[in-house]
């Protein structure tokens, strides 16, 4: 059986995926006094991911429209899966 490849980048529904830098993810952390392990998971595998160097324990920063606040973000951490 052939495995089907499907490009996800660039498609309509995908957020926007950004890797924060060591000083944004600590000013994050210290901002609301939280530890990485705090905030929600998203997998180094995932396909919003790819084409990002990422880590186990980096932290990502997403970006979505909002209707009330015009953008919103939101925060994951990068875990081994």
């Amino acid at each position: 059986m052939v495995k089907k490849q499907i490009q996800i980048e660039g498609h309509v529904l995908l957020l926007k995926h950004e890797k924060l830098n060591d000083k944004a993810a600590e000013e994050l952390l210290k901002k609301y006094n939280i530890s990485a392990m705090q905030l929600p998971k998203i997998y180094k595998k995932d396909s919003a991911l790819k084409g990002l160097e990422v880590n186990a324990k980096d932290i990502i920063e997403i970006e979505r429209d909002s209707p009330t606040a015009n953008k919103s973000k939101f925060y994951r951490v990068v875990v081994d899966g």
